[in-house]
């Protein structure tokens, strides 16, 4: 069984006749049978939905007519299941999702309930059946889907992975905070509600500082793991699909970080693919950071902790809600161009300054009997500068330097890395 994939697809914009990328990148990606992308967007046209109190960042909409110009990169399954699924709220998200089940495309992570988006969903190839489970770490409360009740329909959503943190201090550093508390009456609401019966009470070693709850440890750290109720449920989905399908792949995007070292992949997310793995899956697919993590081939299946962005224009937002204006100090009467200029201080900070975040790699692998037998990387690279209808869509890259890095990165988990002379990147584990 042979696979592809992709990291985030953040596309505003079509995709004019000629992009020499499609030449050049669309072979590779159908080499797999399985070729996966995400999709960081939502579907519908202007005017259609209501805008959300929130975002992933920035709103993100396009037309539904772009998932032709990303079909023609081969691709043939996907996910929103990310951080701007809600951008423009339920309306946003049911659109997208009727936009997908529409274009052939298998997708999966987002339903109109929690089982939809729960479940796996399967891809028929010529070499075998595929299935694809889709989660997200990244996510406001309210994005979660809701399960079914008797009297009562599920509530549209992701299939999130809620990441829940342990905090723990010292017992003098707890004395301590318990004081500040006090002082500044940071807990009375909650006492109150404990006196009536509505909370649990505190326990002996903790203290409260609201929101947070930390605990008295031997040393003063932050221990970060996923809701356990979402994990079962992730592993309920690996049971079923390792039945219906003769591979599956789990998708996650994840904004999470380890520390000040954005590239150290935090140690809940490495327990959570292996967790994945153990349980049935054959590939973990990882995107959301923007830039480049480590490759790992845990138990002869391999890991791909992000691979960044396929596609990347945050600058083509052509229209937002009042609230986007106002995080800047503007309102609407002000142009996009002179927003955007303003958050990226003249165009001199952010995502879109960046060269490590238009570098990335498409992985192919090969599976034989559950068990990876081949793993190549194409470097490609997007115009960070040039034509405007050019910046941010992929070309293969010339220059190779970032891959040095991701080698170097990669070796940690005990892969290493050789660029061959066709420009291709040969993994050995």
């Amino acid at each position: 069984m042979k696979f592809t994939a992709a990291g985030d697809a953040i596309i505003q914009r079509r995709i004019q006749d000629g992009f020499e990328g499609f030449e050049e990148i669309t072979p590779f990606i159908e080499r797999g049978d399985a070729r996966f992308f995400n999709l960081e967007t939502t579907l519908h046209r202007e005017g259609e939905c209501y805008a959300s109190q929130f975002s992933g960042g920035t709103y993100i909409r396009t037309n539904p007519e772009m998932l032709d110009d990303l079909k023609k990169f081969g691709f043939n399954m996907t996910s929103f299941n990310n951080n701007h699924a809600m951008d423009f709220s339920y309306d946003g998200l049911l659109h997208t999702l009727n936009h997908l089940d529409n274009s052939g495309l298998v997708h999966s992570g987002v339903g109109r309930n929690m089982d939809e988006a729960a479940a796996p969903k399967y891809l028929e190839t010529v070499n075998g059946r595929v299935a694809l489970i889709s989660v997200n770490t990244s996510l406001e409360p309210c994005m979660m889907a809701g399960y079914q009740a008797r009297r009562m329909p599920g509530r549209p959503g992701v299939n999130g992975l809620r990441v829940e943190k342990s905090l723990y201090v010292n017992q003098e550093e707890l004395e301590c905070i318990k004081r500040i508390a006090d002082r500044l009456q940071i807990n009375v609401e909650n006492e109150i509600e404990r006196a009536a019966g509505y909370m649990l009470p505190l326990a002996e070693d903790e203290a409260e500082f609201a929101p947070l709850r930390l605990k008295a440890g031997d040393e003063t750290k932050m221990v970060e793991y996923i809701n356990a109720k979402d994990l079962e449920r992730v592993k309920k989905s690996i049971y079923e699909a390792k039945f219906q399908a003769d591979y599956v792949i789990v998708s996650f995007h994840s904004h999470s970080i380890a520390g000040i070292d954005q590239w150290e992949v935090p140690q809940f997310l490495q327990d959570f693919a292996h967790m994945c793995i153990d349980e049935g899956a054959h590939a973990i697919v990882g995107h959301g950071m923007h830039f480049l993590r480590a490759v790992e081939v845990y138990k002869e299946c391999p890991i791909f902790y992000s691979l960044g962005d396929f596609i990347i224009q945050l600058y083509s937002v052509e229209i937002a809600p009042e609230d986007f204006y106002a995080k800047y100090g503007l309102t609407s009467d002000a142009t996009m161009h002179e927003t955007l200029k303003t958050r990226s201080k003249d165009f001199k900070v952010g995502l879109m300054t960046k060269r490590i975040m238009f570098q990335t790699v498409i992985p192919y692998w090969e599976m034989e009997d559950g068990k990876l037998t081949k793993l190549e990387l194409l470097p490609v690279e997007s115009k960070i500068s040039g034509h405007k209808s050019e910046i941010g869509l992929p070309r293969i890259a010339t220059d190779l330097e970032f891959i040095d890095h991701l080698a170097e990165l990669s070796s940690g988990y005990g892969v290493q890395m050789k660029v061959r002379e066709d420009g291709i990147v040969e993994c050995k584990w």
